[in-house]
């Protein structure tokens, strides 16, 4: 046989089939990515978890239903999460709606943290900015400031001031509720900064295009477009011509069909050959930010794309996850992305902390003092007590000294997503799967009122976030759904480059005809 018949037969094989199958997968995962890139443009649109697999239907308060509370009187407790803010009694009997004021959609009552000061004034860090409760109209006004991050992490009080911290910058402000106004404080680069980001978020932005900004965020979209196109022309190239051989057999029309099917190919080939390289890119950074090749990039920084969005003069940017103040000590505890820092003042230069608690990729989730000398630190890696003076990290769940993860995993036995304090200040766990742990005994935990699940529904963007990871088809591949990525991006690119060598070779095969003819 012909080697070279027999190579680009070889090529068909690694196209043909392959790319029917994917081509399926590829168009939810791009259409899924496009929606997410434009998460506040969709903020206002829900669906309701009945219709999704049973695992997307609250249980004991997990899928971080809960990420803490707010004792505001002897009787009253906030409890606050991504079901928005709660108000009920102490002993958790009935259950009132208090987010009069968000803007529609589950998604605008995502809360980070709220915060009572010393003035009873109430103060809401948010996905979508920072909000004080005006106790006059009974609803939470959005307290306008000079930034372009609206994810606010963080709210606390120093004296009399009131403090509050997104990802890049922190707030502060004399405590007058609806009337305070907040100067913007941009911390300081720590002690020997090197000015490197984490892989992980890298990868992340160059696969959004936010590397780039909003223009680049557009780009990316219009290659998520081509991804469909592709897609849908080589399903009708698949498809087509066995139609319209049928059809020719049966003496029906065909014109229309030989016209589609031509207008396809043509368009399949030059779309994949003149963005191949945008192609590529964008599949191969997906695969990397999920596990299992999640793992092997995790803890990796590396120096910054100059000239992107990554390069900022601000070392903070889009870096900063929480801050508490420790009046004891009277100094500030910051969580960055690469670890945590002491802070005298907001106007001093943080110093990194020797001892460094687990902390999972996916970022900090209860960040707060324990007793003395020992804070509580839990994200997906776990919950610890952590003592920065004596260099000593406890396993809270366990008992046990933390002796190092042996398996590289962001990912702990438990994967906290909050902590609740009850005003006896008894202790219970939210891990994201699970729901609600008890602390120290057996105490039992409050039900989900039936009221609260029926105003908590998906957003758009958090089930595109289900569709475009694969964990959508945990209920179909229990854990077997993180193979889904990387199996599925490996493929996409055999599929991509062996399209582009056959198109290639048929080209210069074209050309040669026509040179001999």
């Amino acid at each position: 046989m012909n080697p070279k018949k027999n190579r680009i037969k070889r090529l068909l094989k690694y196209h043909k089939w392959p790319g029917l199958i994917i081509s399926f997968m590829l168009i939810y995962i791009a259409t899924s990515g496009i929606l997410m890139n434009h998460r506040s443009l969709i903020s206002g649109i829900d669906l309701n978890r009945n219709f999704l697999p049973k695992e997307y239907n609250y249980k004991n308060w997990n899928l971080a239903a809960l990420k803490g509370n707010q004792i505001i009187s002897k009787d009253s407790i906030l409890f606050y999460g991504n079901i928005g803010v709660w108000l009920t009694d102490s002993n958790m009997t009935d259950f009132t709606n208090f987010n009069e004021g968000f803007t529609k959609g589950i998604d605008n009552r995502k809360i980070f943290d709220i915060h009572l000061s010393a003035n009873k004034n109430l103060y809401a860090a948010t996905l979508f900015g920072l909000y004080n409760y005006n106790f006059k109209f009974n609803q939470w006004q959005k307290i306008p400031l000079d930034t372009e991050i609206e994810r606010f992490v963080s709210v606390l009080s120093k004296g009399d001031s009131v403090i509050a911290m997104n990802r890049s910058d922190v707030f502060i402000g004399l405590d007058e509720g609806v009337n305070t106004k907040f100067k913007k404080i941009q911390i300081k680069e720590p002690l020997a900064y090197i000015n490197n980001v984490g892989l992980f978020e890298t990868m992340w932005q160059i696969h959004s295009g936010e590397v780039f900004g909003l223009p680049g965020k557009l780009f990316v979209d219009f290659i998520g477009l081509l991804i469909i196109i592709l897609s849908i022309t080589g399903i009708i190239y698949f498809f087509f011509p066995k139609l319209i051989k049928r059809r020719k057999q049966k003496n029906k029309s065909v014109q229309k069909l030989i016209n589609t099917n031509k207008w396809s190919l043509k368009w399949h080939n030059k779309i994949g050959a003149w963005f191949i390289v945008f192609l590529i890119i964008t599949t191969l950074t997906g695969i990397f930010l999920r596990p299992p090749l999640l793992l092997t990039i995790a803890n990796t920084r590396i120096p910054v794309l100059k000239f992107t969005h990554l390069d900022q003069p601000n070392p903070w940017y889009d870096d900063l996850r929480d801050l508490i103040y420790d009046e004891d000590k009277d100094v500030f505890l910051l969580a960055g992305y690469n670890g945590l820092y002491e802070l005298k003042t907001l106007k001093s230069t943080p110093k990194l902390f020797d001892s460094q608690p687990p902390i999972s990729v996916m970022g900090i989730n209860v960040f707060e003092k324990y007793d003395d000398h020992v804070f509580l630190i839990g994200s997906f890696s776990g919950l610890f007590l952590w003592s920065p003076q004596r260099a000593v990290i406890y396993d809270f769940i366990s008992g046990r000294p933390y002796q190092g993860s042996s398996n590289g995993s962001p990912f702990g036995s438990y994967a906290i997503s909050g902590l609740i304090k009850d005003s006896n200040q008894n202790l219970y766990l939210a891990d994201y799967s699970i729901g609600i742990i008890s602390g120290s005994d057996e105490r039992s935990f409050v039900d989900m009122p039936e009221n609260i699940l029926s105003d908590s529904p998906i957003s758009l963007w958090n089930l595109c976030l289900e569709i475009h990871t694969g964990r959508i088809f945990h209920f179909l591949l229990s854990d077997f759904y993180i193979l889904l990525v990387p199996i599925s991006g490996i493929i996409a690119l055999i599929v991509i480059i062996s399209g582009y060598l056959l198109y290639r070779r048929k080209k210069i095969n074209s050309s040669l005809r026509q040179a001999q003819g």
